[in-house]
């Protein structure tokens, strides 16, 4: 009799135990297949599972720019984004995920093409679950929700506000991936503002843009600056001054527009600057990502396989831009073309012009800068 006390008592806290612990031992693992879509969107806008289920993410970057992933507390989502953003110049060795016990489980920022996996037992309460990218940028338009709950129940798609405006469209099952944002979509009339958080410059956005590749990335700097880096084509495209950007018609959802700049562009470049010889050929370039430096981005391509390293910054005047470039490996001469057409005036700290030409040696090709002052009454 005692024996079968004991096996009862052992039996008892057994389950005691596994119901602390969920029911992931008696349900299947929900395993997750995220990726990243153009205009900084995870394919997968929301899935459901099961209080105490075992959970599989297998989150792989597709796009052309750094992402990270968190999952959040109900209702913490802005709180956290906004923290990420206060990490200031510790953001990046963080991976900009902020110490709070809002976040739950996450994924360090990874590089284009890279793929990473968490697993984890979701929450007993039941209740919606926000993921997030919170890199620089991207945390108010780049979220999910993970619905926790029994019934495997989600709201209308086109009535979730729980998920991005942009994404409320055709009703879809659970964890189907999005291949179409616009198709279908039935979205709220009132205008979303420029941005919804105050930002503090530098920062960039991921845009749709004229006259810039699918790829481009718009930045605003200090001083009203800003410009369009082009990672489609590995170059600065245009620049402009007096304000950023007004994506208003883009946050709304409509796939028909573009990102518009606010103020007076002064500067559009025609072609890519770099040669490896004064008559040669445009090289073959390639784009290789960026990374954050005190919070402004350095651009890393080659050319011709020889890496490249740009960063810009506002002049010293605050009509104008500084780039700065790093080329570690240069063993020959390169040369920089410019355009009398395309509204500033150059000024380079090392080589030789010859008219719209600069000559640098392979030394001072390592490291120079170039910056260009916006011509009296340049709007282009």
């Amino acid at each position: 009799m005692c024996l079968n006390k004991n096996y009862i008592l052992l039996l008892v806290f057994g389950l005691l135990s596994l119901k602390t612990k969920g029911q992931a031992v008696n349900n299947a693992v929900k395993t997750i297949q995220m990726k990243v879509e153009t205009g900084l969107q995870f394919d997968v806008v929301r899935f459901n599972v099961k209080p105490g289920q075992a959970v599989k993410i297998v989150f792989e970057n597709t796009d052309d720019m750094d992402h990270n992933m968190l999952i959040t507390k109900p209702g913490a989502r802005e709180e956290v984004v906004m923290a990420a953003l206060n990490l200031g110049e510790k953001g990046p060795e963080l991976n900009y995920i902020p110490k709070s016990d809002k976040v739950l489980w996450s994924v360090p920022v990874i590089s284009p093409h890279q793929k990473k996996t968490i697993e984890f037992i979701a929450p007993n309460e039941p209740g919606v679950y926000p993921y997030v990218c919170t890199y620089p940028g991207h945390g108010f338009v780049m979220y999910g929700a993970m619905y926790v709950n029994a019934t495997g129940k989600m709201p209308v798609l086109e009535k979730d506000m729980n998920i991005p405006p942009n994404r409320r469209g055709a009703e879809m099952s659970d964890g189907e991936k999005h291949d179409d944002m616009h198709a279908g979509h039935k979205m709220p009339v009132s205008p979303k503002p420029l941005h919804p958080y105050k930002p503090v410059a530098p920062y960039l956005y991921r845009v749709f843009i004229a006259g810039a590749s699918p790829a481009a990335i718009a930045v605003s700097l200090p001083d009203d600056l800003s410009y369009c880096w082009d990672a489609g084509t590995c170059r600065l495209r245009f620049a402009w001054k007096g304000g950023f950007l007004d994506n208003s018609e883009l946050w709304k959802g409509k796939g028909d527009v573009l990102a518009k700049v606010v103020g007076k562009i002064y500067f559009r470049d025609n072609a890519f600057p770099f040669r490896l010889a004064e008559n040669g050929k445009e090289p073959v370039i390639a784009y290789k990502g960026y990374k954050l430096i005190n919070r402004y981005p350095e651009f890393h391509y080659t050319i011709d396989g020889m890496s490249v390293y740009e960063m810009i910054k506002p002049a010293h005047n605050k009509n104008g831009l500084i780039r700065t470039f790093r080329i570690p490996k240069a063993n020959k001469t390169v040369w920089f073309f410019t355009d009398e057409k395309d509204g500033v005036k150059y000024a380079s700290s090392k080589g030789k012009w010859t008219k719209n030409k600069l000559k640098l040696t392979a030394t001072e090709a390592k490291g120079f800068t170039i910056t260009l002052t916006a011509k009296e009454g340049a709007e282009l």
